[in-house]
């Protein structure tokens, strides 16, 4: 088979291009439907607004359901705006098994936000995708990157321990949690706590703002401190690879993390747990410039331009992933359609059968490995 290479823009897609150049908001929102839809042309669409990405401070956030995510979001974005920064906000909630639609209702809450100038607001339905984010999220926030948004917000489904992938898709991320979301301790096993670079306590007028918050700033100190180093963490994991630090404060040195937050050295970030009532307004500055202080870290050390490429690269292996699994399928149809009748396919082995479609795909491949 001839190497894949960028397939020519129609006419319609060239048109949409220039419309999306020339700052239309229906041009990018017609861009992320091509996208989400994944259309015909639309990564070549994506190639040909490549060169505008690279400007915008990724957001990601991210908690279990019920914890004001969109509430917070929204007032985050507000001052974000109040600042004269412009802000692309992409919205992901869960989508029904049976129909694949969403009630879209991250785009209700913050309904209020979206005549304002300088704010757009994309809901997008999860599709199956089980990171928390959409398998298009990261591309349509290249778009929103490529339009000339100042910052992207991108609020996860809200499952809980599963919605990580954020952390790839992201400069920072916040974590936010409530008191009434139970035992704050099983909420942030198992990933999130890995993923954080903020926690928010939201809804902090209610009991229990004030113990949840201690319960952060302990496991946090469990997991990072030097006293603990030489005993195994939860499942396995061996604290004296993540950081050593103190308590959780704004104004203190801030670090880095790699683009999946693997890893965090000694000395570097300091997570701050700080309260907020988002839909007040309360807390919400401080927020704003805890996100400030961790990207101006990221910048001073050098780990953004490491952690972006990273985030590059894997980007790149999903792309390829997406690639051959959708050859993968077309080679399967055509073999379907030509012998998945016959009676006796049904007595071969699913390897051979496997062997047989790769095949079809790469010749050479399938015969060496017979």
């Amino acid at each position: 088979m001839n190497d894949p290479v960028q397939a020519p823009l129609t006419p319609s897609q060239q048109s949409l291009v220039e419309k999306f150049r020339g700052r239309q908001p229906l041009a990018l929102s017609r861009c992320i439907s091509l996208v989400e839809n994944h259309r015909p042309g639309f990564e070549s669409v994506l190639e040909e607004l490549h060169d505008g990405v690279g400007s915008a401070r990724r957001v990601g956030i991210t908690g279990p359901p019920g914890a004001g995510k969109s509430t917070l979001t929204a007032a985050i974005a507000r001052t974000y705006r109040d600042r004269g920064l412009t802000v692309g906000i992409i919205a992901v909630d869960p989508s029904s098994p049976f129909t694949g639609g969403a009630l879209l209702g991250d785009r209700v809450r913050m309904d209020d936000l979206a005549t304002t100038e300088g704010i757009f607001i994309r809901s997008m339905a999860s599709r199956g995708s089980h990171g928390g984010l959409a398998a298009a999220t990261r591309e349509a926030a290249d778009l929103l990157d490529a339009f000339g948004f100042d910052r992207i917000l991108l609020e996860t489904v809200g499952v809980g321990q599963s919605e990580l992938e954020v952390a790839s898709s992201a400069d920072s991320t916040l974590v936010v949690l409530v008191p009434e979301s139970g035992d704050g301790i099983q909420a942030m096993k198992a990933g999130l706590m890995e993923v954080a670079d903020l926690f928010a306590v939201n809804k902090a007028d209610r009991p229990g703002a004030d113990r949840l918050k201690k319960e952060i700033e302990v496991v946090l100190a469990l997991r990072t401190g030097s006293a603990s180093s030489h005993v195994p963490g939860h499942h396995g994991v061996d604290l004296s690879s993540i950081a050593a630090g103190r308590t959780p404060d704004i104004t203190a040195d801030h670090g880095s993390v790699t683009g999946a937050k693997e890893s965090r050295s000694a000395g570097e970030w300091a997570v701050p747990v700080l309260k907020c009532v988002a839909s007040t307004g309360e807390g919400v500055l401080e927020i704003a410039a805890g996100l400030d202080n961790h990207f101006a870290r990221l910048e001073s050390s050098g780990r953004l331009e490491t952690n972006r490429r990273e985030q590059a690269m894997e980007h790149a292996r999903l792309v390829l992933e997406r690639s051959v699994g959708r050859r993968a399928m077309d080679a399967w149809n055509v073999w379907l359609d030509a012998t998945g009748r016959d009676p006796a396919v049904g007595r071969r082995s699913p390897y051979a059968i496997s062997r047989e479609v790769y095949g079809s795909l790469w010749p050479e491949s399938a015969s060496s490995a017979d």
